[in-house]
């Protein structure tokens, strides 16, 4: 079903997280952030109680927002998400208490049961979150909802941190005969070595499925997706994946892994591998996207640790930034990976828009022109291809390469 790299089965669509049947969103400034010219309070709504799975951050300091989300999302239902950016709302003594008030007045303003809203913050960790712009902001928020593009837009430039651009898509495709739709909006481009997900991410879907199968779906999906992205070696407090479905696509209900569940599977994993690409490609002080796709490996364990041990790499991601064709990185960062490897079989090439060069063969290195791998290196996106010949099986990683703007962003986040 693919056509170089691409899902066929799926077709772009304008909406984000509007496009699906059942949803609408906004963006406001609330106050929150001193800038007044960047969104901070994001709200999605669903017309009827919504199936809800969500993935958390693995760190054991959690934002207060994941904990009264785990609440409110325990019995697999949901029907709106507010968000704010500026503020983590992590490492607060109220802070529980300040995300369900938040909860609280979508309550007030949308008539939506507190209990049935997620809650999410993401920003400067440590720093006492004010209920009060948010409460100020309730009304623009609440009386811009709406179910076009230019909402989805909208919400999701106001959970943007560090982000330069916004992260947001929406596909339609078919299960039998029925259309179904499905869309997402991300923040992330730092702190993304989480095991889990992204910071924050959001996705909405019009198809009948259960909590369980949900559930289900993004659990397993993580793992070959956000779980392989890597800007840093930091994870989140605060990273939070929560996918909401209406049903009013009006598909048979998925409660079991039949056909339908997997068509589903490969239009949500079409969505998220989509987000990762783009938060790779945004990392903070990123100029190229790094791409690790890894073959014949024995395990679909062993593909992942190697495609995401390169990935992690410092020193590969430097050399990458400097366009230099290292790839004696790629052979240590497979070394130090733990992964069962015969070292002595592994193949490496580099390719981008500008052409392929085979840099490494059977673990040791081949004659090539640097000239060739310069201009190569030197495009805005980079696949690296390790063949292991060892087995059948492969994965994909996602990184970036280390510059000093890295550097800069993170040596005054605060300010």
């Amino acid at each position: 079903m693919r056509k170089n790299g691409v899902n066929r089965e799926m077709k772009p669509i304008e909406g984000g997280v509007c496009a699906p049947a059942g949803f609408s969103a906004n963006g406001v400034h609330c106050g929150i952030r001193k800038n007044k010219e960047k969104k901070d309070l994001a709200l999605i709504v669903c017309e009827k109680r919504a199936a809800t799975a969500c993935v958390y951050t693995t760190n054991l300091v959690k934002g207060a927002p994941i904990l009264v989300t785990q609440k409110h999302v325990a019995d697999g239902y949901a029907r709106a998400v507010i968000v704010n950016s500026g503020n983590a709302n992590t490492c607060n003594a109220d802070g529980v208490e300040i995300a369900e008030k938040m909860c609280a007045l979508v309550e007030k303003h949308c008539g939506i049961s507190a209990d049935d809203v997620v809650v999410a913050s993401t920003g400067v960790i440590g720093q006492k979150l004010s209920l009060e712009p948010i409460a100020q902001g309730m009304d623009a928020l609440v009386s811009g909802l709406g179910s076009g593009a230019e909402n989805s837009l909208a919400a999701a430039e106001a959970i943007m941190t560090t982000d330069t651009v916004v992260k947001e898509l929406s596909y339609q495709f078919e299960l039998g005969d029925i259309k179904c739709r499905i869309g997402a909006i991300c923040k992330g481009v730092g702190m993304l070595c989480p095991n889990m997900a992204t910071m924050l991410m959001f996705i909405t879907t019009d198809v009948n499925i259960t909590p369980q199968m949900l559930q289900k779906a993004i659990s397993a999906d993580v793992r070959d997706s956000l779980n392989m992205v890597s800007v840093d070696r930091d994870t989140s407090t605060n990273d939070t994946l929560c996918i909401m479905a209406s049903g009013l696509a009006g598909n048979a209900v998925i409660d079991r892994p039949d056909t339908d569940y997997k068509k589903f599977c490969r239009a949500l994993h079409a969505v998220t591998a989509a987000m990762c690409r783009k938060i790779a490609a945004d990392g903070e002080g990123a100029t190229k996207l790094i791409e690790c796709v890894v073959a014949g490996a024995k395990s679909k364990q062993v593909a992942r640790t190697v495609a995401k041990s390169v990935v992690c790499s410092n020193l590969l991601k430097a050399a990458i930034f400097g366009a230099d064709a290292n790839w004696g990185r790629v052979l240590c960062a497979i070394g130090y990976s733990g992964a069962d490897v015969d070292v002595h079989k592994i193949g490496v090439s580099f390719r981008s828009a500008a052409g392929k060069i085979e840099v490494c063969e059977d673990g040791m290195g081949i004659p090539f022109s640097e000239e060739a791998a310069k201009k190569i290196l030197s495009e805005k996106e980079i696949e690296i291809r390790i063949e292991l010949h060892d087995g059948n099986y492969g994965a994909t990683a996602w990184g970036c390469d280390l510059t000093y703007e890295y550097v800069h962003i993170n040596g005054d986040y605060r300010s």
